[in-house]
């Protein structure tokens, strides 16, 4: 065994797991400076106490123990001073992991016992056994029979037609042990303190028109922790939850209503967080505490450049969640109207039962408007949206301007990409959404200029979970009169918007181009 006083800086020269975490943007590794600002949210007695009980049942590279390991060989210097015996207590009472593939148990053990076998000569503590305290359970789906895919009891995500293939023979079947149990408390039989992880954030479902469709993951990890009832979770996903994602409604309504739940750090750009990595929606971490609950949160906005912009409010204030501190003093103005919304008005997905991919038809007597342009397609072909298709409509792209919905390298936005009138006897496909339907072009007119302004577009993109809109995209669209024209000086005026509010949202919404 070596004679070394700083054992991990020592040892990781360059740090091998700032590369790592660019590889991916499925599973996303976590770079060390990231698991250290996780760490700082915890109160750090913890890392001074030898039975603190930390607990990553996400484990990929290791990082989140490495880092903890780190803090604890410092906390305890002076209760164990022998540097040997500090790291055998540790390593066999303190720290505990679930590696999600049998591939990262073995880098999660070289990251922390600098051994892939923690029994190996190379060990820095050592183990009776190969694996140490990071456990790696090959665990199956439990398939629902009374499902017609036969999707997993567990997870909900993996359905049986797709991971039994015979093709997947021996590659992993991504039955993460910690959320594929009743009870998760009997992996280790104990309680833990703290739970940290990054878990996978997404898994195939099966959907889709090439079976690419895959559903959120990372909230079945976040709720198993919270039925362990540790003392802290501290977990970063995808920001999607918090207003938006397949699926993440009911655990949406349990967070945003968990008092415990103090501390929230949001990315809007994910690669502010994890470098080169996108992901739509942007990325956060939190901090939930047992014993501390508070009715408010601390809610921290990090900005493209790395600003911060901080607030306490309550996360379930307002009908649906705002992330951006600075967009809610506008947001409760015009809630103060008590006006109806344009989520109420805007139709659903596929407005006219038009695919996609649906194709003109030169015989057609409709117009129809698809990703290529203008072209004509017979009536019997539109199945549904009929009491719309003799008004004029006014169509937007489903899909944002910006690439994964996020703002440009100045942190602006223009949200909106295709804005268009379309007359009587007309449809679309499910490229687009009829935001309003109406009988005269006038009122389709009046609703053009409304969602060619910047304060709408602002609005709009308060709801954006992702680079598709739907219909809830609109909540806090204020319907109008939509007989006249409207400017962004007829809504500031309208809504008493102070010099500053407007400011911050002329600096962030680009303008449109004239003539779209």
């Amino acid at each position: 065994m070596p004679n070394y006083q700083d054992v991990y800086n020592n040892i990781y020269k360059p740090d091998v797991l700032s590369c790592l975490a660019d590889l991916s943007n499925d599973e996303v590794f976590t770079p060390p400076d990231v698991a250290n600002k996780m760490l700082d949210l915890l109160p750090q007695e913890l890392f001074r106490s030898p039975n603190t009980k930390f607990l990553d049942p996400a484990c990929k590279t290791g990082v989140f123990l490495r880092e903890i390991a780190k803090r604890l060989i410092a906390g305890l210097a002076d209760k164990i001073p022998n540097l040997q015996e500090r790291c055998d207590w540790i390593f066999h009472h303190q720290l505990y992991g679930i590696a999600i593939t049998e591939l990262t148990s073995l880098l999660s053990r070289r990251s922390v016992y600098c051994s892939k076998y923690a029994n190996g000569p190379f060990s820095i503590s050592h183990f009776d056994n190969p694996i140490g305290e990071i456990v790696f359970h090959k665990v199956k789906h439990t398939w629902d029979k009374k499902n017609s895919k036969g999707k997993c009891i567990y997870c909900g995500t993996a359905y049986k037609g797709d991971l039994n293939d015979i093709k997947r023979e021996g590659l992993e079947t991504h039955a993460y042990e910690f959320i594929h149990t009743q009870h998760p408390e009997e992996v280790f039989n104990m309680k833990f303190d703290v739970i940290i992880s990054n878990p996978p954030y997404q898994l195939s479902d099966g959907g889709g028109g090439a079976k690419k469709s895959a559903s959120p993951i990372y909230h079945y990890f976040i709720r198993q922790a919270i039925k362990l009832n540790p003392r802290y979770i501290t977990m970063i996903t995808p920001s999607r939850w918090l207003n938006g994602g397949k699926g993440l409604s009911d655990f949406r309504k349990e967070m945003l209503n968990d008092h415990r739940l103090i501390k929230l750090v949001d990315f809007d750009d994910s690669k502010e967080c994890f470098p080169g990595v996108d992901i739509p929606g942007g990325v956060s971490y939190f901090l939930w505490a047992r014993d501390q609950q508070s009715e408010f949160c601390n809610i921290i906005n990090v900005t493209k450049n790395g600003d911060q912009v901080v607030d306490n409010r309550r996360l379930n204030e307002l009908p649906s969640f705002v992330r951006d501190n600075r967009a809610v003093p506008i947001v409760r103005k015009l809630l103060s109207f008590k006006e109806p919304m344009m989520d109420k008005f805007v139709r659903s997905r596929r407005p006219f039962g038009l695919e996609s991919a649906t194709a003109f038809d030169d015989e057609g007597t409709i117009i129809l408007r698809n990703s290529k342009g203008l072209g004509k397609i017979s009536l019997n072909r539109i199945t549904q949206g009929l009491d719309i298709l003799h008004k004029w409509k006014v169509i937007v792209s489903k899909v944002t301007f910006e690439h994964a919905g996020t703002p440009d390298k100045n942190g602006q936005m223009r949200v909106l990409s295709v804005i268009q009138k379309l007359p009587p006897d007309s449809a679309c496909t499910e490229s687009y959404l009829v935001v309003g339907a109406f009988d005269s072009e006038k009122e389709a007119d009046g609703l053009l200029s409304y969602l060619k302004t910047k304060f709408v577009r602002f609005l709009i993109m308060q709801m954006l979970a992702s680079m598709n809109m739907s219909k809830s995209s609109y909540f806090y669209v204020p319907v109008q009169d939509f007989t006249r024209t409207w400017k962004d000086e007829d809504l500031i005026k309208k809504y008493g918007l102070s010099d500053e509010e407007w400011k911050y949202i002329d600096s962030i919404i680009l303008p449109m181009p004239e003539g779209e």
